[in-house]
């Protein structure tokens, strides 16, 4: 059998710097455990713009429609400002989600116990968070026509439509529903069926895959606007939440905050399964591209590392593997190792990215 194969995609500010640590761990499981990767590297973003006046080369998208997983760092940045918007770093992510068909965006806001202190809430608000948020990707607001900025009488007018078919609520539902059998059996669908007729759709549709398909698994309905409440005031209440593209965009950043930085949370983006029956699937940091730090040492690599983890646990069926990446990732914080982005303890230690990389090696190695 060949080995499974990855495309990396570092992109723009930080992603180059974070990328680099994920390669380390990469090459720590060839080497200590056996587990070779065919990684492949190309351009994304504003680093693809410069080299070809494109945010993704077609040579790249075709790519990435033959590996088995996509590993992507960041785009973006204040360089490309001005720019067409069809041509901006951040139309390289989206043609990737859309052409890939992306359609089920897994992000996990876990709380780990040393950082408990760290998060804006009290500790007892965080302690022990693990929720896994099931974000629909490629339709919605972002995607929906017609959009564009058009003139009326003497002013200008911004249009997005927001759009979803039966199919498409349903085969994300399924994934929140599939996900939360293998967690804590409870699925919340959040929308604004209150004022938004796609909001009344996404709610019967839910709940009609719930009842023909998942009667088994635990499903509740919140107003998104509720939601977002209810994860400040208390969020262990939940565990699986799906809910629509410009929601969960909204929803798992604020999620990504009661961890107490965006430089500590993965995502997954899947898709459906090809011939080899592993989905298609892109994995990166939630953080953007922070290029006010980018080149100075200070990005914190976790989310990355805890990405390729998730790229272990959802594409390569390597569960065992990914707990030991996340593991070693808790041990480190437990010793008190610290990036810029989670100084302000007491007694913790300053490191670099690549500190903070090795660091995370070695207690993989403690590990064996």
């Amino acid at each position: 059998m060949s080995n499974p194969s990855l495309l990396i995609l570092p992109g723009d500010g930080i992603g180059p710097e974070v990328m680099a640590e994920v390669t380390k761990i990469i090459g720590w499981f060839g080497d200590k455990r056996g587990v070779a990767f065919d990684v492949s590297e190309d351009l994304v973003g504003g680093a693809a713009y410069d080299a070809h006046g494109a945010p993704l080369h077609d040579d790249t998208m075709a790519r990435a429609q033959e590996v088995d997983a996509v590993l992507l760092g960041a785009v973006g940045g204040p360089k490309y400002d001005n720019l067409d918007f069809s041509v901006k770093p951040e139309r390289g992510l989206l043609r990737l989600r859309k052409e890939m068909d992306l359609f089920a965006n897994l992000r996990p806001a876990q709380c780990f116990d040393a950082l408990a202190d760290f998060s804006s809430l009290k500790r007892d608000v965080v302690a022990g968070l693990d929720i896994m948020i099931v974000r629909e990707l490629t339709s919605g607001i972002y995607f929906g026509e017609p959009r564009g900025i058009i003139r009326e009488g003497n002013e200008r007018v911004g249009i997005n439509t927001q759009r979803y078919t039966e199919s498409e609520i349903a085969r994300v539902a399924r994934s929140a529903f599939e996900l939360a059998r293998k967690r804590s059996n409870r699925v919340c669908s959040m929308e604004k069926a209150n004022v938004m007729e796609s909001g009344v759709l996404w709610r019967e549709v839910v709940t009609e895959v719930h009842q023909a398909e998942y009667s088994d698994v635990e499903l509740s309905h919140m107003y998104a606007d509720a939601g977002a409440m209810q994860l400040c005031r208390w969020p262990k209440q939940f565990d699986v939440i799906v809910t629509d593209n410009l929601f969960g965009d909204m929803l798992s950043d604020a999620a990504a905050m009661l961890t107490g930085s965006l430089g500590m949370l993965p995502s997954a983006s899947l898709g459906a399964p090809m011939a080899n029956g592993r989905p298609k699937a892109l994995y990166e940091p939630v953080h953007g591209s922070a290029p006010d730090i980018a080149g100075q040492g200070k990005a914190n690599p976790i989310a990355c590392i805890l990405s390729f983890a998730m790229a272990l646990r959802y594409s390569f069926d390597m569960g065992e593997d990914a707990a030991r990446v996340e593991k070693a990732v808790e041990q480190v914080l437990a010793d008190g190792l610290r990036t810029a982005d989670l100084l302000g303890e007491e007694g913790v230690t300053p490191v670099s990215t690549s500190e903070m990389g090795d660091a995370i090696l070695a207690a993989l190695d403690a590990s064996l």
